[in-house]
């Protein structure tokens, strides 16, 4: 059993959640909630729950600043926002969840499940401090990726290229590979661009690892690591502008 705080500057968000957690997501409790940050940081420091679903646009405090705030951080986060927010891609960088109000069961189900599984590994507040990093920061350090055992936190500039495959990619180090549930697409959206090309449909590359470019039609790249890629005769011209050819 999860226990659960819920905040949000609406009651009637408030009610709505609560109502379908106790419906249809049985090992969830909720012990308190909270209709501003305020409240919301004095029931978390003094129930310390191990489960908290947040409100990021609040009035007076909003949920990331909320989150500054506090002393007690171990527990699973679920954002919930009632729009696709400015910082849902900091969001991603720290794998944390969010849920688009109004609220679908399926999704609040899904997040639940992954908060109950991920509650096994303890590793939210790693993924807090990360989030607040990000928002801190213009250019992201690092980028959290969901793992078979947990969750792994990678450096930005250690990543070589990114390949894809269906709805996974493998994400190349220089000295091993991760192979993640996520499409390139969502990296190609997270990823700071001034950094990362997609060269190709299937892969995006870190240009510092570019050590040599073939032509051709579309050419090739030859990494650092020694791995070879091809350009598209797409993309060729955006990557040869991107390098500064």
């Amino acid at each position: 059993m999860l226990k659960a705080v819920l905040i949000d500057d609406d009651e009637s968000n408030l009610s709505s959640l609560g109502e379908k957690l106790g419906r249809h997501c049985p090992q969830v409790q909720v012990i308190a909630r909270a209709d501003n940050a305020t409240d919301g940081i004095k029931v978390i420091e003094e129930l310390k729950p191990e489960l908290v679903f947040l409100d990021i646009e609040m009035p007076v405090m909003n949920g990331f600043v909320m989150l500054q705030q506090l002393e007690y951080k171990n527990f699973e986060l679920i954002f919930v926002t009632a729009y696709d927010h400015y910082a849902i891609k900091a969001i991603r960088y720290s794998a944390l969840d969010y849920l688009l109000k109004p609220v679908e069961m399926e999704e609040l189900k899904a997040a639940v499940s992954k908060a109950e599984a991920n509650r096994v590994n303890r590793s939210s507040p790693l993924q807090m401090e990360l989030l607040l990093e990000h928002l801190q920061k213009k250019v992201p350090q690092r980028i959290t990726i969901p793992t078979a055992d947990g969750l792994r936190f990678l450096n930005i500039e250690d990543m070589v290229y990114l390949e894809a495959s269906n709805n996974y990619t493998t994400i190349h180090l220089s000295t091993q590979n991760y192979l993640v549930c996520r499409t390139l697409k969502d990296f190609e959206d997270m990823l700071p661009a001034e950094t990362f090309l997609r060269i190709h449909h299937s892969t995006i590359i870190n240009k510092f690892y570019v050590e040599k470019y073939i032509r051709g039609d579309g050419g090739q790249v030859v990494m650092r690591t020694g791995n070879v890629l091809d350009v598209s005769k797409r993309k060729k011209t955006e990557f040869l502008q991107a390098i500064g050819y």
